[in-house]
């Protein structure tokens, strides 16, 4: 068995950050973006955003390239959604790009607050711009 410790924020949008996530269809769209990443041999530590964007703490295993891990992530979410959660005649795409970020296990604490509380950062204005780069 291999050991390894890798670390990554990923920060992506929904096309043209339309605000397409809301809370009724947000606890689907996180519980299917979790078991795809478990299903790829991921650890998700944190998942939360506002209804444009999405934010992931999640360690990667090496076996899988990063842009591997968040084009099958995105995807399979897409394509979930458009099949369970779309209503008829809005089709549900997440943008091209996307931002990751590395950081150390003694960050991964904060990272997971950060993420955890992004509701809150985007209503008082306490958002981490680096950290909101989604590649676009």
């Amino acid at each position: 068995m291999s050991l390894w410790q890798l670390y990554y924020h990923f920060v992506w949008a929904t096309k043209e950050r339309l605000p397409l996530i809301s809370p009724e269809k947000e606890s689907h769209l996180y519980d299917f973006i979790i078991g795809k990443a478990d299903s790829l041999g991921a650890i998700v530590y944190a998942i939360n955003g506002t209804e444009n964007h999405i934010h992931l703490v999640v360690s990667v295993p090496p076996t899988i390239a990063l842009s591997d891990f968040i084009k099958r992530i995105k995807g399979s979410s897409s394509h979930d959604w458009n099949q369970n959660l779309a209503i008829s005649g809005n089709t549900f795409a997440w943008q091209g790009g996307y931002g990751v970020f590395s950081f150390g296990q003694k960050q991964l604490d904060w990272a997971i607050a950060y993420v955890k509380n992004q509701k809150i950062h985007h209503q008082n204005g306490s958002i981490i711009l680096a950290l909101e780069k989604d590649g676009e």
